[in-house]
């Protein structure tokens, strides 16, 4: 897949999400639905906003790192835009169990960077040992 196909294709998935989140926002009623409304609102938030900062993400990269290769953004600014659409859901979960509170926020942005740091390690462990073969 070509960079090309790649930026239309998640821009086109993207416009998708924010549709299905405005139709998931304007038909469903808080106050009388049952656990799949708040799962599809979740859900459809979540792909959302993966999309939106999986785009951004790779646009600033690949201006900014010009050096680095294609593919290799992307890799990171999907995985990064996921945890980070991960934290916001994850956020707006407990605010509506009314279980959010500053501790709650900085245990969950430790555990997100913690979980980042694992895999940025690995990955270059696997960089590391595919270059010594």
């Amino acid at each position: 897949m070509t960079l090309k196909s790649y930026l239309i294709l998640m821009f086109c998935a993207t416009a998708i999400c924010w549709s299905s989140f405005a139709l998931v926002l304007n038909t469903t009623d808080p106050f009388s639905t049952n656990w799949l409304g708040f799962a599809l609102f979740y859900f459809s938030l979540f792909m959302s906003v993966v999309g939106t900062s999986a785009i951004f993400g790779f646009l600033i990269r690949f201006a900014l790192l010009r050096q680095a290769l294609a593919f290799r953004l992307v890799a990171d600014a999907f995985r990064q835009s996921f945890l980070l659409s991960l934290l916001v859901v994850v956020s707006l979960a407990l605010s509506s169990m009314r279980l959010f509170s500053w501790l709650n926020l900085f245990l969950l942005i430790g555990g997100t960077a913690a979980l980042e740091y694992f895999l940025i390690s690995r990955f270059k462990s696997r960089v590391v040992k595919s270059s010594q073969n």
